[in-house]
């Protein structure tokens, strides 16, 4: 089946990225990403395992309390050799879905929703006219590109990324991850590099994975600030005579230090008219505009400056707007808008809102890149850098070089090349814990089932209550 075919099908499903942006990576694959490279990645590398273990949630059939139907109702698609598309496919065991996986060497993967039956047998239950296919769990999801801040970057633009602008990347998964586990009380979280561009999140405990579509955009719409477009001046929406508490702490802990502290000088924000125009724009008085305008076009009293001119420029444009001449409200929070409108997370929306959204699979390998989409520590998140990824050549060449002294584990993944510590972070920091509170929820639903059978025995034979 081709994308066009897919894309013609009347059935309602999401992929990270639009259309176009899957067509573009898609023409040009890298010669390290092949059909040979990728046979000996998933026969020796890839923790499928480990993933089925994290999407099974517990559901391993070793006890009563268990779902054995839950992993086998799990939409898996795959982006196949010459642009062969498949969706809706299932596996009811680990073992099938690592066969199919070895036999037909998916250039990409993409995981989907648990849905009320089989995926792969939806045309059945579909032709005795009741609509009982539809999705019943997902993961909360969110997508975070770093091409939607090219209007705030000077040094890459599209999919390019360097240790200059990744670290908005940094700074979004700060924001978001302290949020939901501060604000909405979640616990397993899981970052994954995207392989390319950006950075994906799947929030997976227990009551995220129930959220409707409803709530899901609820939860979107409280991290909704950035509303700018490439036409306007006022990039972001702060409401209010006060900051959301939420923000504040972002603004105070994240936002304003990455600002003043290495945005402003990396991406040289206000070294040049054209660029510190578009910081001016945002300034609502065009009096306080047009004064910095003047100040910063007298390259003679500019040059005197032994600071950098960005930092410079910046001390200004502050000093003035907190002057007590100027004391309107826009003028005050103006400051905190350009932050924002520079720094602030841009997600993409309809990712997190829809339960049948499709995202990429963390350990897959990135068909446009050849990186590994490999976890990223959120307690560490500004050590990790997209360039020293691993990649299919990379770690064939590893395993090729010390083929004969390489120890492998009991699942056949080695723990002596780079991806060993990917895969180790994977487990410690994010499937263990999970697990763990999978087997309390089952413990705890045992004790709920138990105690609802005595109270049921006591009220037939009262004698003994």
């Amino acid at each position: 089946m081709t994308r066009e075919e897919v894309e013609n099908e009347t059935d309602d499903m999401l992929i990270d990225g639009t259309v176009e942006q899957q067509r573009q990576d898609d023409k040009a694959v890298p010669h390290e990403v092949n059909a040979n490279y990728l046979k000996a990645y998933y026969g020796k590398l890839f923790p499928v395992t480990d993933i089925h273990k994290w999407l099974s949630y517990g559901n391993d059939g070793k006890h009563p309390a268990c779902d054995e139907s839950y992993f086998g109702r799990r939409e898996f698609s795959f982006t196949l050799e010459n642009d062969v598309y498949l969706r809706f496919r299932s596996y009811n065991s680990a073992s099938e879905l690592e066969k199919y996986i070895k036999d037909s060497l998916p250039f990409k993967i993409d995981i989907g929703a648990v849905y009320s039956v089989d995926p792969s047998k939806r045309f059945a239950y579909a032709q005795s006219g009741d609509n009982v296919f539809t999705p019943v769990e997902r993961e909360l999801v969110f997508d975070i590109d770093i091409s939607d801040y090219d209007d705030v970057r000077y040094c890459c633009s599209g999919a390019g990324v360097c240790l200059d602008c990744w670290p908005l990347m940094t700074i979004a998964i700060k924001v978001i991850d302290t949020a939901l586990r501060d604000d909405f009380g979640f616990n397993h979280i899981l970052w994954v590099y995207s392989g390319r561009r950006g950075v994906h999140c799947w929030v997976c405990d227990a009551r995220a994975r129930r959220l409707s579509n409803e709530q899901r955009g609820a939860i979107v719409d409280y991290f909704r600030v950035y509303k700018g477009s490439e036409n306007s001046n006022k990039k972001v929406s702060l409401p209010g005579p006060a900051l959301h508490p939420f923000l504040t702490t972002s603004y105070t802990h994240f936002l304003k230090p990455f600002f003043e502290e290495k945005l402003i000088h990396s991406q040289n924000l206000l070294s040049t008219e054209e660029r510190y125009e578009k910081i001016l724009e945002m300034i609502p008085d065009e009096s306080v505009a047009s004064e910095l305008r003047g100040k910063w076009q007298d390259k003679k009293r500019s040059s005197n400056s032994k600071e950098d001119i960005n930092i410079h420029r910046w001390e200004q444009l502050k000093n003035l707007l907190q002057s007590g001449k100027h004391k309107a409200t826009g003028l005050r929070r103006c400051i905190e808008e350009i932050v924002f409108a520079y720094t602030y997370p841009r997600l993409d929306m309809e990712v997190s809102k829809h339960m049948n959204h499709l995202l990429k699979a963390p350990f897959c390998v990135h068909p446009k890149t050849g990186r590994v989409c490999v976890p990223i520590d959120p307690n560490r998140c500004e050590e990790f850098d997209p360039t020293t990824v691993p990649t299919l050549s990379g770690l064939l060449e590893e395993l090729n070089s010390g083929a004969s002294q390489m120890q492998i584990d009991s699942e056949n993944k080695s723990d002596t090349i780079s991806l060993g510590k990917s895969i180790k972070l994977f487990k410690s920091s994010f499937l263990h814990p999970l697990l763990k509170s999978c087997k309390v929820q089952v413990f705890l639903l045992q004790c709920c089932l138990f105690l609802q059978a005595f109270l049921y025995f006591c009220s037939i034979f009262p004698a003994f209550k």
